[in-house]
């Protein structure tokens, strides 16, 4: 029998023997990345914004005092959570913790503890990736904003971010993609994501590289579906590129009467 033969042979023999339990960390690793996506770019916003709150020099000390150290925890948080690998963060949450507090503060669950880890490090990119969508709108929309008597507040959720979602949606779908792959280091904490299938597999069969290709495969595929989906999104996003005039009239003023075809007059 050829060397190919045989791997395929091994291939679906792992399939046959294994397959529920790749299908269930494939799960795993969905939801895992899905939800810690969700989580992460709530925390990215949260802090995207508190980031780009004006502190002008007029403004009272106390204001800008707070301001600052908010922004020194924030950077703080970005540089520690982007500087060490999420391997290190996850034995710190789960058996760090337990050891520096004398157990006083330790997880009971293996999901919750995976979920806070990639949470929180998907937060600390996307807080960078929110602040630099936010500074990429024209100021003049700011300024617009402001002259129809809108707060900070009201300018951002109303003009800004709206336009700042659209910029930043590639590095959400980029950061989910990242997750779906980096789950897998979760299982130094034990989470029973689709590698952890693979090393369960191979620790019973003795299969390595045909498991290793069944994890590729599998990994492939989640990330050009996800792929495809985010680009679906993005387009959908864009709405259509054409426009009509809003004026029936041909005499009326053409200027700032522009609609989109889906607007009704």
């Amino acid at each position: 029998m050829s060397r190919g033969a045989q791997l395929f042979n091994d291939i679906v023999k792992l399939w046959e023997r294994y397959g529920d339990s790749y299908l269930k960390g494939i799960q795993s690793t969905l939801i895992l990345a899905l939800v810690a996506t969700a989580l992460g770019c709530l925390i990215g916003f949260a802090c995207g914004l508190l980031n780009t709150i004006p502190s002008p020099p007029k403004a009272h000390p106390a204001k800008r005092f707070s301001l600052a150290l908010i922004r020194g925890i924030i950077r703080l948080y970005v540089e520690v959570f982007r500087g060490t690998p999420m391997v290190l963060q996850a034995v710190f949450f789960y058996y760090g913790l337990p050891y520096v507090t004398n157990n006083a503060v330790k997880f009971t669950s293996i999901w919750l503890a995976s979920i806070l880890v990639v949470s929180i490090n998907t937060g600390a990119y996307m807080t960078e990736s929110v602040r630099g969508g936010i500074l990429s709108v024209a100021p003049g929309q700011t300024e617009g904003a402001k002259a129809l008597g809108m707060n900070h507040y009201q300018s951002m959720t109303s003009v800004i971010l709206p336009q700042a979602l659209r910029n930043i949606m590639p590095q959400i779908g980029n950061n989910f993609i990242i997750n779906v792959k980096d789950t897998s280091v979760m299982f130094i904490i034990g989470f029973p994501d689709f590698f952890a299938a693979h090393r369960a597999a191979t620790g019973a069969s003795y299969l390595y590289f045909p498991s290793a290709i069944v994890e590729m495969a599998g990994y492939l595929s989640l990330t050009l579906i996800a792929s495809f989906l985010l680009r679906r999104v993005e387009r959908l996003m864009d709405g259509k590129s054409s426009y009509e005039l809003a004026a029936r009239d041909p005499l009326v003023m053409t200027a700032g009467t522009h609609r989109h075809p889906d607007v009704p007059l």
